[in-house]
């Protein structure tokens, strides 16, 4: 959630994949809710989430100033009565306190919070129809969709239950053994006094759903989730055959295809997703210069860079759709980082 305190921070304001902010200041100029919000907040929602500023008014040169809102509880009236409004928008996926009166400098900001949507609630759209009132998020801006694209998304509603589908055929000699020790090693650190640090390997991956029953035909095995997760590259593409990840470091700020370091399935390691996670962020945090800042007598070696970061990467790798033909795209440049996959 974004932090907004002050007006030099409204001043290095960018409006990005995940900010935008609008004036809202009504044709009284006491403040009104902008019939803008409405297509960013389903945008953000069936993109990465983000934050919404209003009372913020846009100069020259992409940069922003404080103009505040005269009447700010008008405004957030509005809001929720839209947000339960079926006909205005499909879903209210906010909580009290992700909106939030901002004081700054005698003046009030009402700052709104959007999480990401889990793929069971999107598409979150607009007007009562998800074929003519789906936005997502793209660098800047809200994109309606096609009905292709929102067709997908339906589709994804259930991908959640999909990962939870049992393997038939596939076992726990398909799982990577080092990859997932060293996921029970982190839990353990992180969650010394579990008592799920004490069961086998079977029994942990059924608490942590890698492992299910179907009690319907008492079929038990690995979860979709849990191969992907923790299997064998051999193992993944019997079940995924149009499985990839790719991470590639490109030296220069183009759009060019050459590389200076590239992990791809070559076969010299895991090929799981979580392996994946666990290099691939190591090499996109690498370069990234830490502040020297203490919380309590420990050093703190994490910034809100490397938060996003990793959160980014997360986000890639869960929501991908593995039966589809694209492949997961992990880029860095000097000038950015990108990620994209098949949804």
């Amino acid at each position: 959630m974004l932090e907004i305190d002050s007006l030099e921070d409204i001043a290095v304001l960018r409006e990005s994949v995940d900010v935008e902010c609008k004036l809202a200041q009504g044709r009284d100029g006491k403040g009104a809710l902008p019939r803008e919000f409405w297509p960013t907040y389903s945008a953000f929602a069936n993109t990465q989430g983000g934050d919404i500023l209003l009372g913020v008014r846009e100069k020259s040169g992409d940069r922003f100033e404080l103009a505040g809102v005269a009447d700010p509880q008008k405004v957030i009236d509005e809001l929720w009565t839209g947000l339960n409004n079926p006909q205005k928008v499909s879903v209210n996926l906010l909580r009290d306190c992700w909106v939030r009166i901002l004081e700054i400098d005698g003046k009030a900001v009402v700052h709104v919070h959007v999480p990401a949507a889990t793929r069971k609630q999107r598409p979150v759209y607009l007007r009562g129809n998800p074929l003519t009132g789906t936005y997502r998020r793209f660098s800047s801006t809200d994109h309606l969709l096609g009905e292709e694209q929102v067709r997908r998304m339906l589709a994804e509603q259930v991908e959640d239950s999909r990962d939870n589908e049992v393997l038939r055929g596939f076992g726990l000699d398909d799982l990577d053994v080092e990859s997932f020790n060293q996921y029970r090693q982190l839990y353990a650190n992180r969650q010394p006094d579990h008592p799920w640090n004490h069961l086998d390997a079977q029994a942990f991956l059924y608490q942590i759903g890698g492992w299910r029953k179907d009690r319907e035909t008492e079929r038990s095995g690995l979860t979709r989730a849990g191969l992907l997760m923790f299997g064998q590259q051999v193992a993944i593409i019997e079940a995924f055959p149009n499985y990839m990840l790719d991470y590639q470091e490109r030296p220069e700020p183009k759009a060019e295809l050459r590389w200076v370091d590239r992990l791809t399935l070559d076969g010299s390691w895991s090929g799981n997703v979580f392996d994946f996670y666990r290099r691939v962020i190591r090499k996109l945090t690498a370069d990234l210069k830490v502040p020297f800042a203490l919380e309590g007598d420990q050093r703190q070696d994490d910034t809100l860079v490397h938060k996003a970061l990793r959160e980014a990467l997360v986000n890639t790798l869960v929501h991908a759709d593995y039966t589809g033909r694209a492949s997961i795209l992990v880029v860095k440049r000097p000038d950015m980082f990108g990620f994209s996959s098949p949804d």
